[in-house]
């Protein structure tokens, strides 16, 4: 293993950054190389910046391409979506952004994971309200699936946007004020579904205890999913049928053994359009093959929730770490990006 760019955080953030006036960001963490492979990924020089602080948990981080281009992400504890745009900094984008009720709802009422459809809508999965929604062109939002076979959904956590227009999602109970012991609950389990355009939802498994992260192969063959599981941190591989149902799953990774010493669990993903994956986890970005094989770990030192590409080019991988957004170059291109 050989250890490059330990590099300290040069400025500590106590308030959101919501204003940028400069270019030289700080940087924190360090690069971990396992392979020589991963020499072509990450480039040598490459440090993990910080663009944007003092936020409370951040997560589900979208890029929004266009003139300009900019990053959606969210902040659960506030109830918020906020956006960065270089040059600028960040800005609030939208709250509340997962709880509109009037009473308490714990620490995390607000949305988790971002993406966006086909037609550039903004989907969210939304923790106090527990739904599945899509910001509509006029800025109203409307729910897209609330409840399972008539019982509501636990916390939809993280989701991606099949070519067919499905979305496959995850719905662990992090959302709730008490989480699994929360009188609120009214699943038994923790799902990973699909939601067809047309409405349809269909559960394609129940044997993760925590799903969380979810992310497809370039082909669309694959589905991986993570399970933040203290006991069981694990990231696994489900084969997609032809009918849209998962095959049986195999284990891409195991990271159980990392959750002793380093903050944070498996978590959010993004794919280069090569296949390499990119996983959130403890101590940072887990840098796999498709065969599991870990290449080495951009390694932020914080609890990471989450990561996508973006950047003009599609080359720039965004991290959600902790109270930070982060952000390291790269050498592939992310699946969503468009020539």
């Amino acid at each position: 293993m050989i250890r490059l760019l330990a590099l300290p955080l040069l400025v500590l953030f106590t308030t959101p950054c919501l204003a940028q006036d400069t270019l030289n960001f700080p940087h924190l963490g360090e690069v971990l190389r396992f392979e020589k492979k991963f020499d072509k990924i990450i480039p040598k020089d490459a440090a993990i910046e910080v663009v944007a602080a003092g936020f409370d948990w951040t997560e589900g981080p979208v890029w929004v391409p266009g003139e300009p281009g900019h990053l959606l992400f969210s902040d659960i504890p506030r109830n918020s979506v906020y956006r960065w745009e270089e040059g600028k900094g960040a800005s609030l984008f939208m709250k509340p952004s997962g709880y509109t009720g009037v009473a308490d709802y714990g620490g995390e009422p607000g949305c988790n994971g971002l993406m966006l459809n086909a037609e550039g809508r903004l989907l969210s999965c939304e923790h106090g309200d527990r739904r599945l929604s899509i910001l509509t062109e006029n800025g109203g939002k409307r729910t897209l699936v609330d409840n399972y076979q008539g019982k509501r959904l636990n916390s939809p956590n993280d989701l991606i946007v099949h070519s067919s227009g499905d979305i496959l999602f995850t719905d662990p109970p992090y959302g709730l004020p008490n989480r699994w012991e929360d009188p609120l609950r009214e699943l038994d389990f923790c799902g990973v579904y699909r939601l067809k355009p047309d409405g349809k939802l269909t559960l394609l498994t129940k044997e993760m205890t925590r799903p969380n992260g979810v992310a497809l192969s370039p082909d669309e063959k694959t589905l991986y999913v993570a399970q933040s599981d203290p006991e069981a941190a694990i990231w696994k591989a489900f084969p997609i049928n032809s009918d849209g149902s998962l095959g049986k799953s195999r284990l891409l990774y195991d990271a159980t053994k990392d959750v002793k010493s380093l903050p944070g669990l498996p978590d959010g993903m993004a794919v280069a359009q090569d296949g390499t994956i990119f996983a959130t986890g403890p101590g940072g970005v887990y840098v796999f093959t498709p065969e599991g094989k870990l290449l080495g770990r951009i390694s932020t030192g914080e609890r990471t929730s989450n990561c996508t590409f973006g950047g003009p080019d599609g080359k720039t991988l965004y991290m959600t770490a902790d109270m930070y957004i982060c952000r390291i170059k790269t050498n592939l291109t992310g699946l969503s990006h468009k020539e």
